[in-house]
């Protein structure tokens, strides 16, 4: 196949779950090109990272003719579309109004695969299964990234300050259940200044009223605030880190970076959606709530875990740089 579009919408975790079903594409269609529609954000980690040769954004108003039945469809994205040999769509289209256009315009082969997940397998092994049509077995779930020089490039000017290593936190996530109490982020944190590492905060949109309340604790500290970065800049800045954070879409970038994750999950499933890479720690709340899990455990947990990451890390990021 020569030309092949991955259509995926969704939240950051969610693109990044499914990067082992695209890398299954990438590596058996090699001389192929591939290119994702999604969001700009997102894709962005993929775009001349190894995975895409092109991106477009999903946010463009004439496709919402293709979600509407019996519509006129545009001419330019007819054409779009029918210039691919293969399209996989991850698109939620539960009537297949989105899937009937793209046959009635024209799509060579379609593969349209459902973002709803079960709770028996974990969910880029769930993403990547409709690629066995196509005769294509997903062997890890594990999700790479592969930051480009330009995204080092950022990194490094944002760490140029800091002379020892880095742990970066993220108290946030995309619901309060799956969050810790802040106070016990507020102490993690005293805890790794105090061990002379350099603290990164990292957080988003969705965790302001927790970055304003770090912030204002923390204002006068040399402490590193990565907020609202571009994700490909994010990747690169967490790549060398040990990270602790939730069950969230940052977690899984700074997994998927190389970072040496510890990962606190309360009422959601770690089997199914935790990183499945080897640098990662997840532990588990007492009956799946946040609130109970004591912070002493996390405290050892993290202190166990500091110093072999620090090699580890390195060896993984020289592989991940062949790509």
């Amino acid at each position: 196949m020569k030309r092949i579009l991955v259509i995926r919408g969704g939240a950051i975790g969610d693109f990044i779950l499914t990067l082992p079903a695209i890398k299954l594409l990438r590596e058996n269609f090699s001389d192929g090109r591939i290119e994702i529609l999604g969001y700009k954000q997102t894709v962005a980690l993929a775009e001349n990272r190894f995975y895409a040769d092109a991106t477009r954004s999903i946010d463009y108003a004439p496709l919402s003719r293709f979600f509407a039945r019996d519509a006129g469809l545009p001419s330019e994205l007819v054409e779009y579309f029918t210039s691919f040999d293969l399209i996989v769509s991850y698109l939620f289209d539960p009537d297949e109004i989105f899937a009937d256009n793209l046959r009635r315009a024209g799509a060579k082969r379609l593969i349209t695969a459902s973002p709803k997940f079960n709770e028996r397998e974990h969910a880029a092994t769930q993403l990547a299964t409709p690629l066995r049509q196509i005769g294509l077995q997903l062997a890890s779930p594990a999700a790479e990234l592969f930051p480009n020089q330009s995204d080092r490039a950022v990194a490094a000017e944002f760490l140029k300050n800091s002379t020892s290593r880095m742990v970066a936190i993220h108290p946030g996530s995309g619901s309060e259940k799956k969050n810790w109490p802040i106070e016990n982020w507020i102490e993690l944190g005293e805890r790794v200044r105090r061990t002379g590492n350099t603290l990164v905060v990292v957080g988003g949109e969705a965790d302001e009223r927790r970055i304003v309340r770090l912030r204002s604790i923390w204002k006068n500290e040399t402490v590193l605030f990565a907020t609202n970065l571009p994700l490909p800049h994010l990747a690169a800045i967490l790549e060398n880190a040990i990270f602790v954070g939730h069950d969230s879409g940052i977690s899984h970038l700074a997994a998927a970076a190389g970072a040496n994750c510890l990962l606190i999950f309360g009422p959601t499933d770690p089997a199914v959606w935790a990183p499945a890479n080897k640098n990662v720690k997840v532990i588990c709340a007492p009956n799946r709530d946040l609130k109970t899990l004591d912070f002493g455990i996390v405290r050892d947990s993290l202190a166990m875990w500091e110093r072999p990451w620090c090699r580890d890390a390195n060896s993984q990021i020289g592989q991940r740089s062949g790509r």
